[in-house]
């Protein structure tokens, strides 16, 4: 196989994927063998296309192969299986089912996969297979979880949306805002996973499944262009992943935002995402609803990205926007991260009294005890500094976490 097939079989995977299962999805009504003719489809262009060439428009060409196939599996099984023989009598000019607010099979197919009838491991696993494309042994791999166990996830996951019956459409207008909060979650958590990976075996940083999430994400705001948190979304991600470049250093150890080389970000994601922030500033300055979590923690990520240095951080806006956040999302995780921005203004002793405050909450939660810890080094309480990293560095799993937290307590005073 030539370099030029190989590329355009894995950019035509890439980009048409999702297309081709959410179409077999709609006129077939079985996700399964929606997934199982994508797959031969592609693996029918593996076998042809390095002998016939690279056809005209590939996308159509691996939807249409998929089609036959699934036909003719049915055909196949019709015998056995009655209920099959409607699925033959479909044609591609037949009167469309009702499909809710957006007609997209690509959303409706996501919105399928992040059903809340489903556990939210299982959306997971689900999206990144229907809607990414990923294969079950990368998924596996990704969240550290054995290939059977996460294949028996995703074919229980398939089982569960036939048997409850659950409808292949996009939520009616009343049910979008929570329909799309719950899809939202889910990529984040994707994301966030990539982004400091929790395994202690994994990679610190996934550039795999951050790619991933934000692909998955741009399909959404392509799909869903008015919505506010979707671009709040797409804002924080490509935020965030302009800095992975700086984010772990040569040896293995976290860096911190103070302390990355900023020359090393990306600053063309940097620009973009920016500019989806002023968007949806501008937005809400014209009446266009108010900003949500998403729109407000890429806000806080546009404050410390915008500068050219850390001292030049605007820690009174950072902290006006988590007074903004705190009441969207009143969660103790908001209050920890208001408590930093706090310590920049007035000082580690106001801030340490609010996150005492929280160790109820949070005191199996790592970033807890690292915060702690940094508060009471600058308050010279060292003994107390190192307990609370040893605290955070039982807790934290990730591998440059580890290292950066374990530099930072040797690195206090006997």
């Amino acid at each position: 196989m030539t370099d030029a097939v190989a590329e355009a079989i894995t950019r035509v995977h890439r980009e048409e994927w999702a297309r081709v299962v959410a179409s077999l999805t709609r006129r077939f009504g079985d996700l399964g063998l929606a997934e199982d003719m994508a797959g031969e489809a592609f693996a029918t262009a593996v076998e042809r296309w390095p002998r016939d060439g690279i056809p005209p428009n590939p996308g159509a060409w691996v939807t249409m192969t998929a089609n036959r196939k699934a036909i003719d599996r049915l055909r196949r099984e019709a015998r056995r299986d009655a209920k099959h023989q409607e699925a033959l009598m479909l044609q591609d000019d037949s009167p469309p089912e009702p499909t809710g607010t957006v007609d997209d099979d690509r959303l409706r197919l996501l919105f399928t996969c992040c059903h809340p009838a489903l556990s939210m491991e299982a959306r997971v696993a689900l999206t990144l297979r229907m809607v990414g494309g990923l294969t079950v042994p990368e998924i596996a791999h990704a969240f550290l979880v054995q290939e059977v166990t996460m294949g028996q996830r995703i074919t229980r996951a398939k089982g569960k949306i036939r048997a409850a019956g659950i409808p292949f459409r996009v939520p009616e207008a009343p049910d979008l805002p929570a329909r799309v909060a719950g899809v939202l979650a889910v990529l984040y958590l994707v994301f966030n996973e990539g982004y400091l990976a929790s395994g202690a075996e994994s990679e610190p940083v996934r550039r795999e499944l951050t790619a991933e999430a934000i692909r998955m994400t741009r399909l959404v705001r392509e799909l869903l262009p008015h919505d506010g948190e979707v671009a709040g979304l797409l804002a924080l991600m490509l935020l965030t992943e302009a800095r992975a470049a700086a984010r772990v250093s040569a040896s293995g150890e976290l860096v911190r935002l103070d302390e990355q080389d900023r020359g090393a970000w990306d600053h063309a994601l940097i620009a973009e995402g920016i500019a989806l922030v002023r968007e949806r500033v501008d937005a809400v300055a014209r009446g266009e609803g108010v900003p949500g979590r998403y729109q407000l923690l890429a806000a806080i990520n546009a404050v410390h990205t915008s500068v050219p240095d850390a001292r030049d951080t605007d820690w009174s806006q950072v902290l006006a926007l988590y007074d903004q956040l705190a009441g969207v999302d009143p969660s103790p995780i908001v209050a920890l991260n208001r408590a930093i921005a706090m310590s920049e203004l007035d000082g580690p002793d106001v801030a340490l009294a609010s996150v005492d405050r929280l160790a109820t909450a949070l005191d199996d939660y790592h970033a807890f005890h690292a915060t702690r810890a940094d508060l009471l080094r600058r308050l010279g309480r060292s003994a107390d500094a190192r307990a609370a990293y040893d605290r955070a560095i039982a807790l934290a799993g990730n591998t440059a976490e580890v290292a950066h937290l374990t530099r930072r307590r040797g690195q206090l005073g006997a």
